[in-house]
């Protein structure tokens, strides 16, 4: 494996990272700082990280700088102005922002504070998942500290510019990982997805323009200020910029969190820092970017790990979160337990999600019980397809299909293999 510039996991590995401190001594605010003396506008914040062509690390993967754009123009539109960050971290086999909201929050708090400068926000919410209970106490204790510092509230660092952060602890619905659904929660109601349009830039949270962003996406932020947006191109690929940080879990040696640099293939991840398939087993299949994104077979495995690459191989790159399968693992047992997973997390507002994902789980699990049925195969392809995409309010019967038909695709004869043949049948 080529070696390359690690800087999102670089104070995480250093004692007590997580304290103002340690934080301050390896540069922590130095980009906060000079966004401030450098009298940088609003505008030019935001122009540097549509320049840096930093792309939403939460599974989308739109353009961060572009979203940022899209909040109203202050001079015409008053209203008070928030962002949310998605910590919620649902998406099964993803466990990426864990590590930087527990090892580096003040890096958090730094990108917050630099995105709510160039958009012009009144407040910043940040929205945990309810069971990291160590990530949010450390979040909250860095903010007491750079509260404590002058670093947040008013007159941040004697700039004239003010900005309040609050924790918001989740209650583990996988729901509220949907933006809208996250803004619901934050409000105090049942995390219900909303319609769009509106989108939350012009009716976010309490009705006022919101962007909500992921805490990997504004994580990268202090490092583009500080470094600047040529240097950020300088890794990664040139329609997916920077490294990520890659959680590999399953059937590998050394299952983690590896920050490398977009575009780099999943066998170099796997064998290389993953330490290849355990037990000295053979590659089966592999999830590119958590549950929801299609799996695909071991012969895949040279597959860059970036947007575009991920897509032309008929997956997703999602959150970046590789779910690893050996020879000896079933794929239709796989698809039972992400069906199983969906059914009971839908919200039960679309008919398709709600009906969609509770036959699906029935369905594979009556395959799986020995009481499958010919034509069971196609009655899954065909549910699938009646489920996405964009047949719902939320992408969550999308999440629900897409891994289905993608085994259906890749693995079809492992799902043929649990129809009894009419012999069988009749025993």
């Amino acid at each position: 494996m080529t070696s390359h510039e690690t800087y999102l996991l670089n104070r995480a590995k250093l004692a007590d990272s997580h304290t103002l401190e340690v934080a301050r001594a390896d540069g922590a605010y130095g980009a906060l700082r000079k966004v401030f003396e450098t009298s940088m506008s609003p505008e030019d914040v935001v122009e540097e990280v549509k320049k840096s062509g930093l792309r939403g690390r939460g599974g989308a993967g739109f353009p961060t700088g572009l979203k940022w754009s899209f909040m109203p123009n202050h001079e015409s539109d008053s209203r008070t102005r928030y962002m949310a960050v998605n910590a919620d971290e649902s998406e099964p086999g993803t466990c990426k922002d864990r590590v930087l909201l527990r090892e580096d929050p003040h890096c958090l708090i730094e990108g917050c504070l630099i995105a709510a400068f160039a958009m012009r926000l009144d407040a910043v919410y940040v929205y945990v998942r309810g069971e990291y209970r160590l990530p949010y106490d450390r979040m909250q204790a860095a903010l007491d500290e750079a509260r404590a510092a002058g670093i947040l509230g008013d007159n941040i660092l004697g700039s004239g510019f003010s900005c309040e952060i609050h924790m918001h602890k989740g209650a583990g619905a996988y729901i509220c990982g949907e933006e809208t659904g996250l803004m619901e929660s934050l409000e105090g109601k049942r995390g219900h997805p909303r319609p769009k349009p509106p989108f939350p830039a012009s009716f976010g949270l309490w009705g006022q323009p919101t962007t909500v962003n992921n805490v990997e996406s504004i994580f990268n932020v202090p490092f583009i200020l500080d470094r600047g947006a040529d240097w950020f191109r300088t890794l990664g690929t040139e329609s997916s910029p920077g490294n990520f940080l890659c959680g590999i879990s399953g059937h590998v040696e050394r299952p983690g969190v590896y920050e490398v640099p977009l575009g780099i293939s999943a066998r170099a991840i796997v064998e290389d820092l993953a330490g290849g398939i355990w037990k000295g087993r053979s590659l089966k299949a592999w999830f590119p970017g958590g549950s929801s994104t299609g799996v695909l077979p071991a012969d895949m495995l040279d597959t860059p790990m970036d947007h575009d690459s991920v897509k032309a191989a008929g997956s997703m790159f999602g959150t970046g979160a590789m779910i690893i399968l050996d020879e000896t693992a079933s794929v239709v047992r796989s698809a039972l337990v992400l069906a199983r997973f969906y059914e009971h997390e839908s919200c039960g507002q679309c008919s398709q999600c709600r009906e969609g994902t509770e036959w699906l789980e029935q369905i594979v699990d009556r395959m799986l019980s020995g009481q499958g049925k010919a034509g069971d195969v196609q009655l899954l392809t065909d549910l699938s397809n009646g489920m996405t995409p964009g047949k719902t309010i939320c992408a969550l019967s999308d999440a629900a299909a897409i891994p289905m038909l993608a085994a259906i695709k890749h693995f079809r004869s492992e799902f043929e293999a649990c129809i009894p043949t009419t012999a069988e049948a009749l025993v």
